[in-house]
């Protein structure tokens, strides 16, 4: 096994944008009060060091050489690959590369926020940490995690995607895991929403309620979030520091960033040491997020305060959003299935740092089936997103002569979602675009 004295491409830091960021985070605010959160109020809902890690200041902050360790056994750093194959396919002068958290031991990058949020949790001496996942690979992740460093794991699971990858909650069983439907009849929030509908495809917003409805019950519990909220995309930064000095290594230098986005922990990740270089006047990049057009927090949403979640338990944070309970379609992407979005991502979109780009399911697809067949890499729906904007991208550069050098992320592989791929090729899948939101501002 390797040895992290031995391998330079893994980061001893994690990036903490909110020094940098071109304005200041509005803060979050408690709903009762309407005025900012104390931070002794969060600290019933999550880790203490992370509530701490969410408020911090500083530019950076040190990877525990435990977490570290773990990273090493999980897979990091993972590789850089040139996508050749396609570049011929497209028959574009740009260059494509692409950073692939498939290789992690969960086929995601969301294991790299689970492992840290597990060590501290363990460290305060929580016994349970639960939670919501969409797809599932926030879950799966978790999961392990917990099985590694000895805690109980609860899982929430979007219902569309509960019964639509079936397979994810098995694994989830393996390592351990609870895992229940959301909405389910375990909460009074789900039961709820099952009584206005019975076959509820739920949606992050609504498992995130659960999830927390389910911690309030437990002296001995905390709530682990997958995305949105500034230590979970701190974390992920891990991405973005071995990315930039694989790059280094190979003599390339990006001119376009691409990354999926849901919440927009993969994409922060990956991009906001890269972004850096922008807020600090050292670099420039063309910066895009992609997210799916059923659920367009970053291109319809409204920037204005509002819950993480669909029952309106969590404090209220600025960012873009559809509204808390707006009901997502149930497309196969179940991470892209959340009404809102990363408050520091919000930021940095509305000072047009980063450009959101929209897409349809079934033209998402069809890109992933043509990147499949060109790299041999079968990509999760979400993270075919950023590979329908990077194909854009580099059909743009062959219709006007650009020789660019294009990056994404490739934040998952799609092993595990078969039945959608199924669907794609048998012409079952479904385009979903919403014209009304229920957001105010």
């Amino acid at each position: 096994m390797k040895s992290i004295l031995d391998v330079d491409e893994l980061p001893k830091r994690w990036y903490n944008i909110l020094p940098d960021l071109p304005e200041p985070l509005p803060p979050p605010l408690d709903p009762e009060t309407n005025e900012p959160v104390k931070p002794q109020k969060l600290e019933r809902i999550f880790v203490k060091e992370l509530v701490k890690q969410e408020m911090c200041s500083d530019r950076y902050v040190e990877i525990p050489f435990q977490v570290r360790e773990m990273y090493l056994k999980i897979g990091r750093p993972t590789p850089i690959y040139r996508a050749n194959n396609l570049e011929k396919e497209l028959n574009t002068p740009a260059k494509i590369y692409f950073k692939y958290e498939g290789e992690t031991i969960t086929g995601s990058h969301k294991i790299n926020t689970a492992i840290a949020q597990a060590y501290y949790a363990k460290k305060q001496g929580i016994e349970r940490l639960i939670t919501e996942t969409g797809a599932g690979q926030w879950g799966t992740a978790l999961s392990v995690a917990g099985s590694l460093l000895g805690l109980k794991i609860r899982v929430y699971m979007a219902r569309a995607s509960y019964f639509q990858k079936p397979y994810r909650k098995i694994l989830m069983n393996v390592y351990g895991a609870e895992v229940y439907p959301s909405p389910s009849n375990r909460t009074e929030v789900g039961r709820k929403f099952l009584k206005e509908n019975s076959e509820h495809p739920g949606g992050l917003g609504i498992a995130i309620s659960e999830a927390i409805e389910d911690v309030l019950k437990d002296e001995k519990a905390r709530y682990s979030l997958g995305s949105v909220l500034n230590h979970v995309v701190m974390h992920q930064t891990i991405i973005g520091e071995e990315t930039r000095v694989q790059m280094e290594k190979i003599g390339e230098e990006p001119d376009i960033l691409v990354g999926c986005v849901g919440g927009g922990s993969n994409f922060a990740g990956f991009a906001y040491p890269f972004i850096r270089d922008i807020l600090q006047q050292k670099d420039e990049y063309e910066i895009y997020a992609v997210e799916s057009r059923a659920a367009p927090s970053m291109s319809r949403g409204i920037y204005t305060y509002d819950y993480g979640d669909s029952g309106g338990l969590t404090p209220k944070i600025k960012m873009h959003t559809l509204g808390h309970t707006y009901y997502v379609p149930p497309i196969h992407a179940g991470g892209l299935r959340y009404h809102g979005l990363a408050p520091t991502l919000s930021v940095l979109i509305n000072n047009e740092i980063v450009k959101p780009l929209a897409y349809h399911q079934r033209e998402v697809f069809d890109a992933a089936v043509l990147f499949a067949k060109s790299e041999g890499v079968l990509p999760a729906p979400e993270s075919a997103h950023a590979i329908k904007a990077a194909v854009d991208l580099a059909i743009r550069a062959r219709r006007i002569g650009e020789k660019k050098t294009i990056l994404f992320n490739l934040s998952g592989h799609g092993l595990l979602d078969l039945q959608g791929y199924d669907n794609f090729l048998n012409n079952r899948l479904e385009d979903y675009e919403p014209n009304e939101f229920p957001v105010e501002k």
